[in-house]
């Protein structure tokens, strides 16, 4: 949904974002009440995408029923974005809100919310983006840095690269009359949060500097001169890579070289401590200011956040986010059932004991006429914006059956997952309807496994247990996906009927890090063990990771060790050992 009112007579951008999965529509009419142009959204997944997506500058943050992961989120890329960041509490939680700031919020907002105290919080917020703009005062802008010529501004004082305040000068002066533009490479560090639990604050900041070091050695190497390195918000790094210095390949070459220096583990005396980068790329448009090519960056930051693979994504000049035009994507969408854009991917999954080929899961690409192939997330983000989202879930939920159903003969005894979200098990009649189009397709149930997505959005938990206990009565399994990215609880595993638990690719990929980190994956197995389910590991990379979770328990994995997601042909291929 998005509010439109014309900005304010004082030149500030008057934008806001909101996430709220009970009350976007209210925030928003509140917030155009007060003057403001808002952009709301009230799916998980797609917030920090829509936010750097959008123009707003504030994004204001429901974190009432759990949603701190959202938070975590959107902190990194507000702050790199030089915004603010408001979370929506409880005044009962008013204790919590010291816990929120540290965590990347700016401010704070008690509910019930009334307009007034909107305007008063907003006006905060706005007063502190100016602040870091440095329109308020002169005094604002810190002093130049003589000892590195070519940042214009301050150095962090925790690692004494370019803080970002420097880093978008450099931009500026960079895309100032340039006919190419210079190239920014944004990173993404983690789990620190859990380095700062496991080992204190102290050890955190050191680790960020010796960060630091390899990230500024790699970049010299590759660059010299020519290229700034700074930190710019908590764990985010900025590579600029000014005109004709390197072009789009060296670069993702750079990216990689980073990625792997930071997954070289760091000594902390006794411990090895092991952390995972993640990097967007983004190349300069023409028109573009440092804010633009920085937020269309963390655009590509985002995406590869929400990947498997590498962990690197890039945009370059030719190519656009799927996020670029949230308006046409919704106009689109409802053409392209018609015009046969929406197609089916299956994601193989293997055995752990043996690594054999044993289902696949039913992934929708959308192969958009001008944006290219778009995946899952832009499909269901577009979907939603638009409330098609039902009609969008049963047509790929047929179209998975279909196909699956006409599989060679050499897939016979492959099962088939498909996703059913939460909106769908709560229609009335989702039961007899979803059986009569398993039937119609003619693949059989007993080799279907039904995979609820977004289960934190089950509402009444009772209903969907007897909804499911039906499913698996009339002869289908019943998984719940992502387990680990917070759409799950164990509140769910403990009053939902299930065969499988598939473990979020996060999750999964701890397995390879710190002894605590494997203390958890283990304990999610052993629960998952003792309630009778089967585990399915999604986004596993490496060896290394299999073979870990093969120790701990775990049934079965899916992820690029093995392949990315391909189609029926493809996947009949791989069963007969052709590729």
């Amino acid at each position: 949904m998005d509010v439109w009112r014309r900005d304010g007579d004082d030149g500030d951008n008057r934008s806001l974002f909101i996430f709220s999965e009970t009350e976007r529509d209210a925030l928003a009419d509140l917030a155009q009440q007060a003057g403001w142009k808002a952009t709301s959204v009230r799916r998980r997944d797609s917030a920090e995408r829509r936010y750097l997506a959008s123009d707003a500058t504030i994004a204001l943050i429901d974190v009432r029923r759990g949603n701190e992961e959202v938070l975590e989120g959107m902190a990194s890329a507000v702050e790199a974005s030089g915004g603010a960041l408001i979370v929506l509490i409880d005044a009962r939680d008013l204790s919590r809100a010291p816990g929120f700031i540290t965590g990347g919020a700016t401010h704070y907002l008690c509910a019930p919310v009334n307009r007034e105290a909107l305007e008063a919080c907003l006006a905060s917020a706005n007063a502190l983006v100016r602040r870091q703009d440095g329109r308020s005062s002169a005094e604002a802008m810190p002093h130049r840095e003589e000892r590195n010529p070519q940042c214009e501004g301050n150095r962090d004082y925790l690692t004494g690269l370019a803080n970002r305040q420097a880093a978008v000068s450099w931009l500026e002066k960079h895309l100032d009359g340039s006919t190419a533009g210079p190239i920014v490479l944004l990173l993404s560090i983690g789990p620190l949060d859990r380095i700062n639990a496991a080992y204190g604050q102290v050890a955190g900041d050191v680790l960020l500097g010796r960060i630091a070091r390899r990230v500024e050695r790699l970049a010299g190497e590759f660059g010299g001169a020519g290229v700034l390195a700074a930190r710019i918000a908590g764990t985010q790094y900025l590579i600029g890579i000014a005109s004709g210095i390197l072009d789009t390949d060296r670069s993702v070459l750079l990216a990689r070289r980073i990625v792997a220096a930071i997954a070289q583990p760091f000594s902390a005396g006794d411990h090895l401590i092991r952390l995972t980068g993640r990097c967007g790329i983004a190349e300069a448009l023409p028109g573009d200011t440092a804010v633009q090519l920085l937020r269309r960056a963390g655009t590509a930051l985002a995406d590869a956040k929400h990947s498997d693979g590498e962990g690197i994504r890039l945009l370059t000049a030719s190519t656009h986010s799927p996020e670029a035009d949230p308006d046409r994507l919704e106009s689109d969408l409802r053409l392209a059932l018609d015009r046969g854009e929406i197609d089916i991917l299956f994601q193989p999954q293997y055995s752990c004991a043996d690594d054999r080929l044993t289902g696949a899961e039913a992934l929708a690409r959308w192969n958009h006429p001008h944006y290219g192939p778009l995946g899952a997330s832009a499909l269901f983000s577009a979907a939603e914006r638009s409330d098609f989202l039902l009609p969008l879930s049963a047509h790929i939920q047929a179209e998975a059956l279909r196909q699956a159903a006409n599989w060679a003969d050499s897939l016979a005894a492959l099962r088939l997952s498909i996703n059913v979200t939460a909106s769908d098990i709560s229609q009335p009649q989702f039961l007899d309807q979803f059986l009569a189009m398993v039937d119609a397709s003619g693949f059989p149930r007993s080799r279907l496994t039904v995979e609820i997505t977004e289960s934190g959005m089950i509402e009444d938990v009772d209903a969907a247990a007897t909804l499911l206990s039906q499913l698996r009565s009339s002869g289908l399994a019943v998984a719940i996906d992502d387990f680990g990215t917070g759409y799950s609880s164990l509140a769910y595993l403990k009053a939902l009927p299930l065969d499988y638990l598939k473990i979020d690719s996060g999750l999964a990929q701890d397995i390879a890090g710190s002894e605590r980190d494997r203390i958890i994956v283990r304990g999610v197995i052993q629960m998952a063990k003792a309630l009778g389910m089967k585990v399915v590991a999604e986004g596993v990379e490496t060896h290394a990771q299999r073979e870990l979770l093969t120790e701990e328990g775990c049934d079965f994995f899916q992820g690029f060790l093995k392949s990315h997601a391909v189609s029926g042909a493809e996947l009949a291929a791989l069963a007969n050992g052709e590729c």
